[in-house]
């Protein structure tokens, strides 16, 4: 009689829980919030901060590359005064005046162009590199709501069973004080009171854990959020 009615008890305890808890958490995904939070992210993260201006700084080196195309060529000129002989014997080349002259660096010339490519190759990779940052990044955030959203619909479902086994273990108590029924099943009571409420404590940690690591990502509290 006694092992039928910790049976009872158990069912009793178990179809109460049941009764309340919902069997799948993707109704409580909310997909415009993830993509608000994987936003915030982006704005917020420093890392990211520091991804974009590296990307940016190897764009402007794309366009420096360019420009100085024009360092390839230098100017030059020589001025003899009037008042000079005309020609010089040692050097007959040189007549009075302004003289002007442009020079080539053909060393230069032949690298600029194998230059510019790499420039535009290193800013190809820096895009890719920013992009493959933010995927990432949006996987994290993912990951992290995903948790916390697990996470709050245990603390829920842990929650209801703590208020329902102790609710159980007071009414057992009563008519255990009034002689209905035995220690021992009060006792088994008083024990699925406690194990559901160590799971409830346990599971309020994974929700404070998983919602810090959430507002980490996107630098903001949930409750803030709008």
């Amino acid at each position: 009689m006694k092992t039928k009615f910790k049976i009872t008890l158990l069912l009793l305890v178990f179809c109460s829980v049941a009764s309340f808890a919902q069997e799948t958490i993707i109704p409580d995904v909310n997909a415009a919030e993830l993509d608000k939070y994987i936003q915030m992210a982006k704005e917020f993260m420093p890392k990211r901060k520091i991804q974009a201006a590296k990307t940016e700084s190897v764009k402007t080196a794309v366009g420096s590359s360019q420009v100085s195309y024009l360092d390839l060529f230098s100017a030059n000129y020589f001025y003899r005064p009037s008042d000079r002989v005309a020609l010089n014997p040692l050097n007959p080349f040189v007549v009075n005046g302004m003289q002007y002259g442009i020079s080539l660096n053909l060393g230069t010339f032949l690298q600029k162009p194998f230059a510019v490519k790499k420039a535009k190759a290193d800013y190809k990779v820096a895009q890719l590199e920013q992009q493959d940052f933010d995927i990432q990044l949006a996987n994290e955030v993912r990951r992290r709501y995903y948790d916390y959203v697990q996470s709050l619909a245990a603390l829920k479902i842990n929650t209801l069973s703590a208020q329902d086994s102790k609710g159980v273990a007071e009414s057992m108590r009563y008519k255990f004080e009034k002689g209905e029924v035995s220690l021992d099943a009060y006792n088994q009571s008083r024990l699925i009171s406690v194990g559901a409420t160590t799971a409830k404590i346990q599971s309020e940690v994974s929700y404070l854990k998983a919602k810090d690591l959430l507002e980490e990502m996107i630098g903001q509290k949930i409750a803030t959020v709008k």
